[in-house]
């Protein structure tokens, strides 16, 4: 089966598909990590109609997370917001039987659909937090020990990643923030955003092996 990872340069989760014996790719912008890689390097709508069985995307979040939302005025008045909601919203309308969209908590739970899943990294064994939004055409939601709606913070796991906490200046409040965002902010530019929007490896997995299975016992369906 043919498989499409879409704006996706970390390879994580294509070379877990291909390892199961799919036909992946991923396509992006920038090169893949993996030299070795089956990989497309540029405008994901230059492929996205190539008779692909799946595709499983990762938008760009940059102009559509909630954590940006400092600076949401200036975006929607230069435009950059608008470019971000209509690729996403162009990535829905594929024509692909099985589509997974992955993206962090943001404006397109509004603006095109509540998410079929949210899930959190730690569901999946990473000491992380990260709420994660999973919109899902003809695929099942991913199975994890969370509490049965999905939608709530109480599970349990009794480890939810690594934080980083503070005293701010300003308002004398203690502030947390996940250990790994923090040290993202080390890094600089693209360096940085590549570790943000970067999958982790059980929800890597997860995708792999849980929709590889499926996909593969409903080819012929």
């Amino acid at each position: 089966m043919r498989i499409l990872i879409a704006c996706e340069e970390s390879d994580e989760v294509r070379g877990r598909f291909e390892e199961i014996g799919f036909d992946a790719w991923s396509c992006d912008l920038q090169k893949n990590r993996n030299p070795k890689a089956k990989h497309y390097q540029g405008n994901v709508f230059d492929i996205i109609n190539d008779n692909w069985d799946a595709m499983i995307a990762f938008p760009p979040c940059t102009h559509l997370a909630v954590s940006g939302a400092a600076w949401f005025e200036q975006k929607r008045k230069d435009g950059r917001q608008q470019q971000g909601i209509d690729f996403f919203l162009q990535i829905t309308k594929a024509k692909i039987k099985h589509i997974a969209i992955e993206n962090p908590v943001g404006i397109m739970s509004k603006i095109y659909m509540p998410p079929t899943q949210v899930i959190q990294p730690y569901y999946f064994g990473d000491k992380a937090q990260k709420t994660t939004c999973l919109w899902l055409k003809n695929l099942p939601p991913l199975y994890h020990n969370a509490a049965p709606n999905l939608f709530d913070d109480v599970v349990t796991h009794t480890d939810k990643g690594e934080f980083f906490e503070w005293i701010d200046s300003k308002t004398g409040k203690k502030k947390r923030q996940p250990l790994w965002f923090k040290e993202a902010r080390s890094l600089k530019g693209d360096e940085r955003s590549k570790v943000r929007s970067k999958t982790f490896p059980g929800i890597a997995q997860a995708m792999s092996s849980q929709w590889g299975t499926f996909l593969l016992n409903h080819k012929n369906q």
